[in-house]
């Protein structure tokens, strides 16, 4: 890739910008992060999703324990620029910590928050494994 073409991106204040990411099969959202221009261009150099990690401060490879990483197929910014797709491949079938395909498992209904997606491994053995 040549030039800066992160520079093009309207990152927040703190140096980010939202990242959704969305199984490029089933077209379902798995999961929402945050990426900062390291972790944008990390992913753009190697094809798996690389995030930023508030809570860790520091990079974050996807699937780096679990081994559940996230192959990149495409990469889009929205009319805004201040938003990324990206489009993956879901290694294991496993994108949230919780042992889920997916971190959106919760749907409102009457009022409650219901669960609707089946854990497919018990987090406790898939965290602590290397990938």
């Amino acid at each position: 890739m040549t030039g800066d073409w992160t520079a093009a991106v309207k990152w927040d204040a703190q140096g980010l910008v939202p990242a959704i990411v969305q199984d490029a099969g089933s077209g379902k959202v798995l999961m929402f992060a945050w990426m900062n221009a390291e972790a944008l261009r990390r992913t753009a150099a190697s094809g798996e999703t690389v995030f930023w990690s508030r809570s860790r401060q520091r990079l974050w490879h996807k699937g780096e324990e679990s081994g559940h990483v996230q192959r990149v197929l495409e990469m889009r910014l929205d009319c805004d620029a201040d938003a990324v797709l990206l489009r993956v491949e879901q290694a294991g079938g496993i994108a949230c910590h919780t042992g889920r395909e997916r971190c959106f498992y919760r749907r409102l209904e009457n009022g409650h928050w219901v669960e609707t997606d089946a854990v497919l491994e018990d987090p406790s053995r898939i965290y602590g494994r290397k990938a």
